[in-house]
């Protein structure tokens, strides 16, 4: 196996893990801002002893929401990830790790998201992807033209560090 780059068939796997982990986190913010509501979700955080709860709160829903969108869609993929990866270690540190590894309160479950975001922060979006399509539209002016740009934007795109190899993933 090429173990600088994924086969196609491999970056096919990506973009299932991408999808799916996207729907998670969209249900999971979803069902905070419009089943508990942001007031409901800093009462929660506060009864839990989280600092700045409404701060946390407003991070969570926005990461939670908003990144599972951008994931499910494969825009801002790897900022996306980040920003899901950042709300598990905060669940991770702040609520799961003291009721120890198993379901339904242990960390099991965080883990796995957290491993899933971190996977898409260094994998990128995978082939089926709206960064790829922003991609193609920066390095041509226009969806394929053909022509590449000088540095590849968004850094999950292959295709563009074919062409360009000094550019880091």
């Amino acid at each position: 196996m090429n173990t600088n780059q994924l086969t196609h068939t491999q970056t096919y796997g990506v973009t299932l893990l991408r999808v799916v982990l996207g729907i998670v986190f969209l249900m999971h913010g979803g069902q905070k801002l419009f089943v508990y509501s942001l007031e409901g979700v800093t009462g929660s955080f506060t009864q839990m002893g989280i600092p700045a709860a409404s701060l946390v709160a407003i991070f969570t829903v926005v990461a939670e929401f908003g990144g599972g969108l951008a994931l499910l869609f494969g825009l801002f993929t790897r900022m996306a990830a980040a920003l899901t990866a950042a709300v598990m270690l905060g669940a991770l540190f702040t609520v799961h790790l003291t009721a120890g590894f198993f379901l339904p309160n242990g960390y099991e479950y965080v883990l796995m998201l957290l491993a899933a975001s971190g996977a898409l922060v260094l994998l990128g979006s995978g082939p089926l992807a709206a960064d790829r399509l922003l991609a193609r539209r920066d390095a041509g002016g226009h969806e394929g033209s053909g022509r590449r740009a000088s540095k590849s934007w968004p850094p999950d795109c292959p295709r563009a560090h074919k062409q360009n190899p000094g550019n880091e993933p």
